[in-house]
């Protein structure tokens, strides 16, 4: 059975964050189509929503099917431009915005990129003080003050945790360290030292074997670090160190870094920093 190829856009005259974030989210629930995606930010007047028309409608031409629009425009007049195209339109605010308003008993602000600004100082300085210990942190440097830490990831080579506290500091605002474990590690059934005193922030971070495999081998490719045999030894060693001390720890196989990170703070109980 072939795929419908159908085109989607993201409208918006803000970044388009939201937009994109939200129907992404939506259209991974519907299976066998193949989505060419356009991204149009900063929609912000009446010429610019009529170059888009023009993609819109030589869109529906080659696909012969009418594109889909996620929405997140607040201009009433771009807004209207493009909902007479033969498109299907779903915006966001439009969903949501009336039935906020009547409970609220307020009409809404209209203002465009609040949902992204940096009117939350607060928020704005946390992301950055936390962006700033990840990487002050990465790959065991500076184990010393891993004490500051919300959280320190753990794990073999390559089994993602430099990425992982990347998105959680930025997202999230959370300060994550990150300890590799590696061969040398494997003599001994014990904690690396520098881990003891911060034992109560380790997280684990293990991955199916022959994922690992296909991940080293892009980097040392034929190489013993690579190889599947190695990988299947090191995942063992370091699942069995894991269930030894207690350590909670998540297989990260066959899911993506938010849902990692969303997991991560969910079971070590910690709190969302950033908020604006």
């Amino acid at each position: 059975m072939s795929k419908q190829c159908r085109t989607v856009f993201y409208l918006s005259d803000g970044t388009g964050i939201t937009a994109e974030t939200l129907g992404r989210a939506l259209l991974t629930q519907f299976e066998g189509i193949v989505w060419e995606i356009v991204n149009v930010p900063f929609l912000d007047n009446i010429e610019k929503a009529r170059k888009v028309s023009i993609q819109i409608e030589q869109a529906a031409q080659n696909d012969g099917y009418r594109p889909v629009v996620f929405s997140t425009l607040l201009n009433p007049e771009i807004l209207a431009v493009i909902k007479q195209l033969e498109c299907r339109v779903f915006d966001f605010f439009e969903t949501f915005i009336c039935s906020i308003e009547e409970e609220l008993n307020q009409p809404f602000a209209r203002m465009t990129g609040r949902s992204h600004g940096l009117q939350h100082h607060l928020s704005y300085f946390k992301r950055i003080a936390a962006i700033n210990y990840v990487l002050a942190h990465d790959d065991g440097v500076n184990p010393k003050h891993f004490a500051d830490a919300d959280i320190v990831l753990i794990g073999v080579s390559r089994s993602g945790k430099t990425p992982t506290c990347l998105y959680l500091g930025l997202q999230y605002g959370i300060a994550a360290a990150n300890y590799p474990l590696t061969p040398d590690d494997m003599n001994v059934s014990q904690l690396p030292q520098v881990l003891e005193k911060v034992k109560n922030k380790l997280f684990g971070l293990t991955l199916d074997a022959s994922q690992l495999h296909s991940i080293r081998s892009e980097r040392r490719p034929d190489s013993l670090y690579a190889s599947l045999e190695q990988c299947q030894k090191e995942i063992r060693w370091q699942e069995t160190l894991f269930h030894a001390f207690n350590i909670p720890y998540l297989d990260t196989s066959s899911i993506s870094i938010e849902e990692i990170s969303a997991t991560i703070l969910n079971r070590r109980g910690l709190k969302r920093q950033l908020y604006g």
